[in-house]
């Protein structure tokens, strides 16, 4: 699996993962904003989003093993893993399946517990663009407004739009069987999985993802996690509050 990355600056390895529908173009300002602290940024589109490839298999294991083939092809050992949402589950199991590669791992807004589907709503709201023939960015903005109202929702989703032929807009993740595979998303780590290195757990204080009573299962996991709750903030906690999102990562990159 040939993953696609938008590799920026020079320095340690600092790798990326976004969340379920997204992409890596969605943390490039906050990428380049790490570049300044002397690190090589890897924004990861994982297997069946972005320009990465689509296949017919998806879990957790095998995004897991991508991002370590990853790192193996370019020669990147003792990282720094963020992941956010889906790429937090990710970024979790690459940690616990590979702790010699990760120095240090950052989950942004998701728990290592089982998460029931919840995605419909935008999985039709998408399946309906894809179906569509669209020719402007303006007018999938305002079909997909019929099934999302959050204006911010809408345009990371719409992130994914791309000029497949002159005059034709088309969606780059492989819908068919993200829709198909979606209670994949969901799933917890097994009882077997614990990464015992330097961890930092970030929650927005609005969203509803990370609850209080799921921190003793996040210890059990990760027994050196740190939690840390972003005030104001929602599930998109890096876009909504990027600049002290960025100052936790920095503060518990440099400090732990």
């Amino acid at each position: 699996m040939k993953l696609y990355a938008n590799v920026l600056g020079k320095g340690k390895p600092f790798i990326i993962l976004h969340g379920f529908l997204g992409m890596s173009d969605n943390w490039k300002t906050l990428g380049k904003r790490f570049t300044d602290e002397g690190f090589e940024v890897h924004l990861v589109d994982q297997r069946n989003h972005g320009r990465s490839p689509h296949t017919e298999e998806f879990s957790y294991e095998l995004m897991a093993q991508d991002i370590q083939e990853y790192c193996d092809k370019n020669n990147l050992k003792d990282i720094i893993l963020l992941g956010h949402s889906m790429g937090g589950k990710t970024a979790m199991k690459t940690a616990c399946e590979y702790p010699d590669l990760v120095e240090k791992l950052i989950i942004a807004d998701i728990a290592p517990k089982y998460y029931a589907p919840h995605h419909q709503t935008i999985l039709e709201g998408l399946t309906m663009l894809s179906n569509s023939e669209l020719t402007s960015r303006g007018e999938a903005d305002e079909k997909l407004e019929e099934y999302i109202k959050e204006w911010g929702v809408r345009q990371f989703l719409l992130k994914n739009l791309y000029w497949k032929e002159k005059g034709k807009l088309a969606l780059r993740m492989n819908l068919e069987v993200l829709k198909e595979k979606v209670n994949e998303i969901g799933q917890a780590l097994t009882s077997q999985d614990v990464y015992e290195g330097k961890t930092l757990f970030l929650n927005g204080g609005k969203s509803n993802y990370i609850k209080k009573e799921d921190k003793s299962l996040i210890k059990e996991h990760f027994p050196a996690a740190v939690l840390v709750t972003i005030k104001d903030a929602g599930h998109w906690l890096h876009a909504e509050k990027a600049g002290e999102f960025y100052q936790s990562v920095v503060k518990f990159i440099e400090n732990v």
